[in-house]
């Protein structure tokens, strides 16, 4: 089942989410054409049935959703007040809101009329990769966060959610360290197993609030490198090229 994510800040919406209409109808009649299976949650529960878009509207107002095949879903689903839809389109992420719910019978069968969305979340596999991939090591990096009223620095621990050559996705500390776009940590320490610390400045550039299978929910902050020097640079590298093939190798062997 995918994961539900709410992008609740970024230093650029645009790369993320699709507002216009022109853009949101492609999506969905591509969505539709391809009878991609939708991961459909009920209100903010973790609960979720598997659906499909069967139809757009002629006057392109509405979606026309399968029904579970479960009544018992069914009539809480007609009770909700939003469903959020979760699929993937050729290794994109595509997420959407479905509102203004009623029960209504599609070619014979039973199904669900909702609001056509006006906001659509649309990640590209590297921000997804970066999002979900798991590592098979433990990462953490140590970040100095300047104290409020106090003028001092305290150190805190972030797990490492992700990372590329060009930054690390980390789960925000549940200490209250404040983590915006925009925001500069330096003299970070990335502590990459066999390896040691990295020192780097982390830059965030956005901010997602994830719901796991479990129905837990993290906080997760996408950071970019800045300024890193080269040899740094060439150290994460052969980390993640070597992250990679163990990763290969343990999926021949399944």
């Amino acid at each position: 089942m995918p994961l539900k994510f709410e992008l609740l800040q970024a230093d650029d919406y645009s790369r993320y989410l699709l507002r216009e209409k022109t853009d949101i109808l492609y999506n969905l009649r591509a969505l539709m054409q391809r009878r991609a299976m939708l991961s459909a949650f009920i209100d903010a529960s973790a609960d979720s049935f598997l659906s499909a878009i069967l139809a757009i509207t002629a006057d392109e107002q509405h979606l026309i959703l399968d029904a579970a095949s479960d009544e018992a879903i069914n009539l809480r689903v007609e009770a909700a007040e939003k469903l959020i839809c979760v699929t993937q389109l050729d290794k994109i992420k595509i997420q959407f809101a479905a509102t203004d719910i009623e029960r209504f019978p599609h070619e014979g069968h039973q199904a669900f009329r909702i609001a056509l969305p006006d906001v659509l979340l649309r990640l590209q596999r590297r921000e997804y990769y970066r999002l979900t991939a798991p590592s098979p090591h433990n990462l953490s990096c140590r970040i100095p966060v300047l104290v409020d009223g106090e003028n001092k620095f305290v150190t805190v621990e972030a797990d490492v959610v992700d990372i590329s050559g060009g930054g690390l996705a980390v789960t925000v500390p549940p200490s209250g360290v404040p983590f915006e776009p925009d925001m500069e940590f330096a003299d970070c320490r990335l502590m990459l197993p066999d390896v040691g610390p990295i020192a780097t400045t982390l830059r965030v550039r956005n901010l997602f609030r994830i719901t796991n299978r479990d129905g837990s929910v993290v906080l997760r902050a996408g950071c970019e490198f800045m300024n890193l020097p080269a040899s740094m640079a060439s150290s994460i590298q052969r980390y993640i090229l070597r992250t990679e093939r163990e990763r290969n190798a343990r999926e021949r062997i399944r």
